[in-house]
């Protein structure tokens, strides 16, 4: 049995992954912290407000799903106290990634940051790269729920880096005349971003590829959290055997 422990443990993906951890039969839900909602009891498991629960449930494996703010002090912690991270909060800069390999480089500890747990979003990155080498130009939408914290999603920013690193040449990326430039999104490595936030969404992507007469579109949704929780399981039993620091659910399947 894996021992874990959720962080963001009273958060809409917090409260999916306790149901998925308690409903393996190979892991043990052990510790809840979420420093906003301690003292509340679901499932028998006490939300705690300090990090300190984790090692004093003696949890193997810590999952983060809170804020953008918290993120980073959270895996500093757990890889100090030799606690694996699985980290699915995103926001965290190309900076941050650095110091998380730094920490993780040599210490008793292992991390996988994954910007989404979906697996159909990874054949969505994976479907995205192939086609950039044969298209003119693309754009991504990316839409989610109006609590997300971070625009562009993490998902975005990878699928704009992949596409990036396929493409052949430059594109066409002209810029807006008018007063609101802003309409044309964020330039995200010479790619055009547009974050859309609204309730009632969950987690969307949508990436459009454009050529002479032609245009190919890519999308994939995710309509219920539930859609996380095969990859962030798969990261959960899988940490342990990955030293140092992983990013990408890709790293982790076959």
């Amino acid at each position: 049995m894996i021992r874990v422990g959720v962080l963001g443990a009273a958060g809409r993906m917090g409260r999916e992954v306790r149901r998925a951890v308690s409903s393996a039969d190979d892991l043990e839900l052990v510790a809840a912290v979420d420093p906003e909602q301690a003292g509340g009891d679901p499932g028998g498991v006490a939300i705690a407000g300090s990090l300190d629960a984790l090692t004093d449930a003696g949890a193997e494996v810590a999952v983060d799903f809170t804020h953008p703010s918290a993120v980073l002090g959270n895996i500093r912690w757990c890889l100090e106290h030799g606690v694996h991270a699985v980290v699915g909060t995103t926001g965290m800069t190309s900076d941050d990634l650095d110091e998380v390999r730094a920490l993780a480089d040599g210490a008793d500890a292992n991390c996988v940051v994954a910007p989404n747990f979906a697996l159909g979003a990874v054949l969505l990155l994976r479907f995205a790269a192939e086609a950039a080498r044969f298209f003119d130009a693309a754009e991504v939408i990316e839409l989610h729920h109006d609590g997300k914290a971070d625009a562009p999603s993490g998902t975005a920013l990878a699928t704009a880096r992949a596409i990036d690193a396929a493409r052949a040449g430059e594109w066409s990326s002209p810029d807006a005349i008018g007063a609101n430039p802003g309409a044309r999104g964020a330039d995200v490595y010479g790619v055009r971003v547009h974050a859309v936030r609204l309730p009632g969404l969950v987690a969307h992507e949508e990436v459009l590829f454009g050529g002479p007469g032609q245009v190919l579109t890519l999308r994939h949704d995710a309509l219920d959290r539930s859609a996380f929780m095969p990859g962030v399981l798969l990261a959960v039993r899988s940490v342990a055997s990955r030293p140092g620091l992983t990013v990408g659910l890709d790293a982790l399947l076959d």
